[in-house]
């Protein structure tokens, strides 16, 4: 019963964009509202299947996750960025003088001028 349930949902995704393909020369809405009915009636019966049944309760327990989520602060937030700002900045110089340094070195041993 389940796989009959999922081949109705890809049924109805299939006729939702059959209908906005069909329906080429009537009114933008018409093929938007296709497409949008197609994928509602999906999803209502996606949602009794084993899968969308463990689908949404994956769903529900994100969502509970996320509300546990500690947000920083502004201040944290523009702190650690600053760091990080700082640390690129350093990062990208260090790599310049490596870089720069090593250029001068394969230059001296090719003998070419500096």
């Amino acid at each position: 019963m389940n796989k009959l349930k999922l081949g109705l949902v890809f049924l109805f995704i299939f006729s939702g964009i059959a209908g906005f393909i069909y329906l080429s020369e009537g009114a933008m809405v018409v093929r938007i509202l296709s497409i949008l009915s197609g994928l509602l009636f999906a999803a209502v019966v996606a949602k009794f299947t084993t899968q969308g049944q463990e689908f949404y309760g994956f769903c529900r327990e994100s969502i509970e996750e996320t509300k546990k989520v500690v947000w920083p602060s502004r201040k944290e937030a523009l702190q650690t960025s600053g760091v990080v700002f700082a640390f690129v900045i350093a990062m990208a110089l260090f790599l310049w003088l490596i870089d720069a340094a090593l250029m001068s070195l394969v230059k001296l041993m090719m003998n070419q001028d500096i």
